[in-house]
């Protein structure tokens, strides 16, 4: 069982891991690793896709699933 203490421990630290992921600098590195980049010219499926990962992101998803 986990003590208050340590509970409280992984929630900052989840919390300061989702805060630097979503700085600036560290998207823009990450754009320039192979494996983050997005090719130009993908399916339209995989396209509808990443748009509706940055709604969810952005706290405007307006798509359920089925």
């Amino acid at each position: 069982m986990m003590t208050r203490n340590k509970l409280e421990k992984g929630e900052r630290l989840a919390a300061e891991v989702r805060r630097q992921f979503g700085a600036e600098a560290v998207t823009r590195f990450l754009r320039t690793l192979p494996a983050f980049r997005i090719e130009p010219d993908i399916p339209d499926r995989f396209e509808q896709l990443l748009e509706h990962l940055d709604r969810v992101e952005d706290g405007g998803a307006g798509w359920r699933r089925q």
